[in-house]
């Protein structure tokens, strides 16, 4: 049993390590926590609340600071092929944050599956594309590997189940986990993190349902090209980039809107529609993206104008509030930042007694207290 009040014997190293990997300096650490620079320099010991209390802010597992040295973990600033250092530069903090969080939820996935993807398929290795592989070719592919009809698409009943279907199909059919969490920075709808095994995509639960569809195929372009990627409102970085750079992240831009609304589909509902923002609303309800998507498409075809397409996409975006059940919960909604399936994996690997409860916590990023709340509600009952 962890007593709360006690020192515990972190490494040194590893908090300073912690600590500027989270972009800290240790002016601004000390703001929060008052004895780091004596437990940097091994003078002082940090009690357990204190340990969850890093942890949680510099997104690093609790389990790390007791390692007897730094992890070597690869830059994840370096995986970012299609952002320059500058544009990376600019990336504020708190969307860093998440990127570690991205990639210790990567370290975890690889320790609960003792480090391969359990998945019968893996996209990435069974896709391969390059950058002139021609847009159609790619979105034609990746519907097909996915194994949804149009009919099934535009079965769902609402975005919601959209969003949902294709995250789990994400994992299902495609052996990617899809986190999710409130980024607090609106202009970044999501990012990926690519690993040869553990592949992850993370998407801003604070942006529209519609929207995060759209992150997840954006995200998911990244992957196929072995790259991490982070989907931004802005995209003028396209602009610093190099030929080879900028061609996957155009491919990137594209291939939601290609693999949720068929072209040849699309070009059948066509016939006869008048053109314009209720046409959009009512395909987009019917394959169940946004309205943007839509006019993206017209726009593509030429049935619109740029500034009617930039007029219509900037009312859409002053309507788009997110919304769903979760809101105000903290137990529902941190069930769907995790994911059922990555859930249901922390569980069972307990209950397989790999790990005693306190670990359970760290894996699922919840206080111990509050395990037993949660594994009643989403875990078939108490631990």
């Amino acid at each position: 049993m962890v007593l709360v009040n006690e020192g515990l014997p972190v490494t040194p190293t590893v908090v300073r390590w912690a600590r500027e990997r989270a972009g800290y300096s240790i002016e601004d650490a000390n703001r929060v926590f008052k004895k780091i620079a004596a437990w940097e320099a091994g003078e002082a010991l940090p009690t357990y609340n204190q340990v969850e209390q890093m942890a949680e802010r510099f997104k690093t597992p609790v389990a790390v600071f007791f390692f007897p040295e730094p992890p070597v973990l690869p830059s994840i600033e370096t995986s970012f092929r299609t952002l320059t250092a500058k544009d990376f530069s600019e990336v504020p903090r708190t969307v860093r944050l998440f990127l570690r969080r991205g990639q210790a939820m990567q370290l975890n996935l690889a320790e609960l599956n003792d480090g391969q993807n359990p998945a019968p398929r893996l996209i990435t290795r069974d896709l391969q594309f390059s950058p002139d592989t021609p847009l159609d070719d790619i979105a034609s592919a990746v519907r097909s590997y996915l194994g949804f009809s149009i009919q099934e698409q535009a079965g769902w009943k609402s975005v919601d189940e959209a969003l949902e279907a294709w995250r789990d199909a994400f994992f299902s059919r495609a052996g990617l986990y899809v986190f999710k969490d409130a980024f607090r920075a609106p202009n970044y709808f999501g990012f990926c993190l690519y690993d040869h095994e553990f592949p992850v995509i993370y998407i801003n639960n604070s942006s529209a349902k519609s929207r995060q569809i759209f992150t997840l195929f954006h995200e998911l372009g990244h992957l196929l090209f072995h790259t991490s990627g982070i989907d931004l409102a802005d995209d003028s970085f396209l602009y610093n980039l190099g030929g080879t750079e900028q061609k996957i992240e155009i491919i990137c831009n594209g291939l939601a809107a290609r693999v949720l609304v068929p072209d040849d589909v699309l070009d059948e509902m066509l016939s006869g529609l008048e053109i314009g923002r209720e046409a959009a609303a009512k395909l987009a309800d019917y394959f169940n993206v946004s309205r943007e998507v839509i006019y993206r498409k017209f726009l593509d075809r030429r049935l619109i104008s740029a500034g009617e397409y930039a007029s219509a996409a900037k009312e859409w975006a002053a309507q788009m509030k997110p919304k769903g059940s979760d809101t105000g919960n903290y137990y529902n909604s941190h069930r769907a930042y995790l994911g059922q399936r990555y859930i249901d994996l922390a569980f069972s690997r307990y209950y397989q007694q790999r790990f005693d409860r306190s670990q359970l916590a760290e894996y699922l990023n919840l206080k111990p207290k509050n395990l037993p709340t949660f594994a009643e509600k989403f875990a078939g009952g108490g631990l």
